[in-house]
């Protein structure tokens, strides 16, 4: 089916996902791009529907997605490039745009390694951060990605877009920060929380036993019940007139240290 039509009543919906309240509403979020697509398509996301737009491609390999798509019964709209220029998020869409189901994660959903190794962002702003984030998180290769108190929502559409994917592929919980304080504690999981604030560099601690590292909100840092509970506090060095880095390229520095430690051992 070609939809030609900007007033098509499915496309003034899938414009509407742009909303929170309408992806809490609908249990419904945007994946938009190759990449992105083919990750969820790989992971086996539960997809509900495809657009797409030949003449927006900017590769040769996205009618094998479409395709792909067509084989496991999704349905599929072609639509011409007014349309999808419409429902994309994008300021340079790709032609390729799905509508997935939300899934939401506890705690007791995640299945953990013999050492696990956790990433852990309490009350995360900016969905851009947040996706970075996963993506790092993919990159080396930590357990899994517990987002404490969101402050973002998990499926906003630059979630996705930032992670490139990845959201479809780490293991991401939500919980409480007392919830996730407590089941760290009874699995034996040491809790490092990051802060401009400590006094111990981040090359410190040993990593290469069961570890979480935390991080906090972009303005205001980790809350007061994070840093007392946590089991050591680490700090990243700050030479320059700034005292603190972006918490996306501080989870970043984090992360692979604890990957150069555990790589090592």
């Amino acid at each position: 089916m070609l939809i030609a039509s900007l007033q098509n009543p499915g496309i003034k919906k899938v414009v509407k996902l742009r909303r929170r309240t309408y992806r809490d509403a609908t249990g419904l979020f945007i994946i938009e791009g190759y990449r992105e697509l083919k990750r969820a398509l790989d992971n086996h996301a539960p997809l509900t529907k495809l657009y797409y737009c030949p003449p927006l491609y900017q590769g040769i390999n996205e009618p094998g997605l479409v395709a792909r798509c067509a084989e496991a019964s999704l349905p599929v709209f072609e639509c011409t490039p007014a349309v999808f220029q419409k429902i994309a998020y994008r300021d340079r869409p790709e032609g390729l745009l799905a509508l997935g189901r939300q899934i939401h994660r506890t705690l007791d959903d995640l299945e953990l390694p013999e050492n696990p190794f956790l990433l852990i962002a309490e009350r995360i702003e900016k969905p851009g951060n947040l996706g970075t984030m996963l993506r790092t998180a993919d990159a080396a290769g930590a357990s899994a990605l517990i987002v404490c108190d969101r402050g973002t929502d998990i499926h906003n559409p630059n979630v996705v877009r930032a992670s490139i994917g990845t959201l479809f592929c780490v293991p991401l919980a939500e919980a409480g920060t007392a919830e996730t304080i407590a089941w760290l504690k009874a699995r034996g999981i040491r809790a490092i929380a990051a802060s401009p604030h400590a006094t111990q560099p981040y090359t410190r601690p040993d990593m290469t036993r069961p570890c979480a590292i935390v991080v906090g909100a972009e303005q205001y840092g980790l809350s007061d019940e994070w840093m007392e509970q946590a089991d050591e506090q680490v700090r990243i060095p700050m030479l320059g007139q700034a005292d603190s880095l972006n918490v996306a390229a501080a989870t970043t520095i984090l992360l692979y240290e604890a990957l150069r430690q555990r790589s090592q051992a």
